[in-house]
C-alpha cells in the first residue's frame, strides 16, 4: 500500500511538471526531440547486448529529481540553462515514458498499476493552481517521496551478486552511453540540419554533459521494472543495473559540466 502511494504522489508531480514544461511548445520542440534520441539509443544498445532480455525498456526514462539534484551540487557553477534545457529534456522524456508504457505495456499493466501511475500523471496534468499544488509536492516528493521509494524498490531489495549479470551491465553501457550518445547527436543533428538553435549561453559541449546527467534514471524505470519484469532474480539484476548506471552517470556528468567554461 506504502508502495502504490508513493508511486501516485510521484507520478501525480510528473503529470504537472510534464504539463507546465512542455506548455511553451516553441522552446520545447529541440529538447523534446533530444529526448526521444536519448530513449531510442538505449533500447537499440541494450536489445543489441541482450537481445532476448524483456527489460530494454527501463534504460529509456530520465530521473528528473536525481538529475537536477546531481547537478545542484555544482552550485553556483551551474550554468542557468543548462539547468532549464535539461529540466524541460527530462520532462519530455517523462511524457514520452508515459505514452511507452501506456502503449507499449497495455496487456502487463494491472489495473491498479494503470492508476497510480498514467492515472496519477492525468490528475497533476488537469490540477487546478498547478504552482501552488507544485510548491508543496515537489520538495516533499524530490526530499522525501523518492528517497524512500527508491530504498524500499532499490536499496532493502538489491543483491551483490547480482551486479555482474548480463542484464545489469547491459542496462548500465545503454544508460550511461546510449543517453549521451542519443541526446548529443540528435541535438547536434537537429541545430545543423534545421533551423532549431541551442538557447543563448548554451553549447554542445554543455549537451553532452546533459546527456552523462540523463544517464539517471530510476523511479521511473523502478515502476516499469515492476511492471514488465516477472521474476525476482531478473528484477534484482536491473535494481543493480540502474543503480550502478546512476552512479557512474552522475558522477560523468558532474565531472564532465565542471570542467566546462561556462559553467565556471
Amino acid at each position: 500500500m506504502l508502495n502504490h502511494i508513493l508511486t501516485f504522489l510521484i507520478f501525480l508531480v510528473i503529470g504537472i511538471e510534464i504539463r507546465d514544461g512542455l506548455s511553451h511548445v516553441k522552446a520545447a520542440i529541440l529538447p523534446s526531440l533530444a529526448a526521444l534520441g536519448g530513449m531510442v539509443f538505449p533500447a537499440l544498445i541494450f536489445i543489441a547486448l541482450s537481445h532476448d532480455n524483456s527489460s530494454w525498456a527501463v534504460v529509456m526514462p530520465t530521473d528528473v529529481v536525481l538529475a537536477i539534484g546531481a547537478l545542484s551540487l555544482l552550485g553556483r557553477r551551474v550554468n542557468p540553462a543548462v539547468k532549464l534545457f535539461l529540466l524541460t529534456l527530462a520532462v519530455a522524456d517523462d511524457f514520452f515514458s508515459l505514452v511507452a508504457i501506456g502503449i507499449l505495456f497495455r496487456s502487463d499493466l494491472e489495473l491498479a498499476s494503470a492508476f497510480y501511475t498514467i492515472g496519477a500523471a492525468s490528475i497533476g496534468a488537469l490540477i487546478p493552481k498547478r504552482d501552488l499544488v507544485l510548491k508543496f509536492l515537489a520538495p516533499l516528493v524530490s526530499y522525501l517521496v523518492v528517497p524512500i521509494y527508491i530504498f524500499i524498490n532499490l536499496f532493502a531489495r538489491i543483491e551483490v551478486s547480482s551486479f555482474v549479470t548480463n542484464t545489469s551491465i547491459s542496462i548500465v553501457i545503454s544508460r550511461v552511453i546510449g543517453k549521451a550518445v542519443g541526446i548529443t547527436l540528435v541535438t547536434f543533428l537537429l541545430i545543423r540540419f534545421t533551423k532549431l538553435t541551442l538557447p543563448v549561453a548554451l553549447h554542445m559541449k554543455d549537451v553532452a554533459g546533459i546527456g552523462l546527467l540523463c544517464g539517471m534514471g530510476m523511479t521511473v524505470s523502478l515502476v516499469i521494472a515492476e511492471i514488465t519484469v516477472k521474476s525476482d532474480l531478473a528484477l534484482n539484476q536491473v535494481r543493480s543495473g540502474l543503480f550502478l548506471a546512476a552512479l557512474l552517470s552522475g558522477l560523468l556528468g558532474l565531472l564532465w559540466l565542471k570542467s566546462s567554461p561556462v559553467a565556471k
